[in-house]
């Protein structure tokens, strides 16, 4: 099977839309991912920033897989790290190595960006995540918090 893997630029905001649709279908939650889909101008401004990140991969110009990233400046030393926030391939391309390779592209971007370690979380349920990251990098053991915003008051 041949895919290609890139980076989105600010030209790709049509693809950056598709490749949300894939999170949408993978992670069961279209409304997520597809209910208030951001306007061109916006997705394009997104792509355009130093600290986003979206690698995908394709098939006869077809996404079939991707993943965002954000890219977070530390402040105890001067450097930078990536943070894998969302991380997918679609259903009939799944273990045939794109996952890999989305990750390896970013590893390049993150050598050419400075960044010292890319970092991802995965569900304890999420055996296939798991086997792959492992296979990828040490495994630390944490737990994730949800802290809720208050909305936000208009007119102060």
């Amino acid at each position: 099977m041949n895919f290609t893997v890139r980076t989105l630029s600010i030209f790709d905001a049509d693809a950056l839309r598709a490749l949300n649709a894939v999170f949408g279908d993978a992670f069961e939650d279209p409304v997520a991912y597809g209910a208030e889909s951001p306007c061109e101008a916006y997705l394009a401004n997104l792509l355009g920033k130093n600290h986003f990140i979206a690698v995908v991969a394709s098939i006869e110009n077809a996404i079939v897989g991707g993943l965002t990233a954000y890219v977070l400046d530390k402040f105890e030393q001067e450097r930078s790290e990536i943070y894998i926030y969302d991380l997918a391939v679609t259903e009939p391309y799944r273990r045939q190595g794109i996952a890999t390779a989305l990750i390896r592209h970013l590893q390049r971007v993150a050598a050419e960006r400075g960044a010292y370690v890319i970092f991802v979380q995965a569900d304890l349920v999420d055996a296939p995540a798991i086997a792959l990251y492992e296979k990828l990098g040490a495994k630390e053991t944490a737990h994730h918090f949800d802290i809720p915003v208050p909305p936000r008051h208009h007119g102060r």
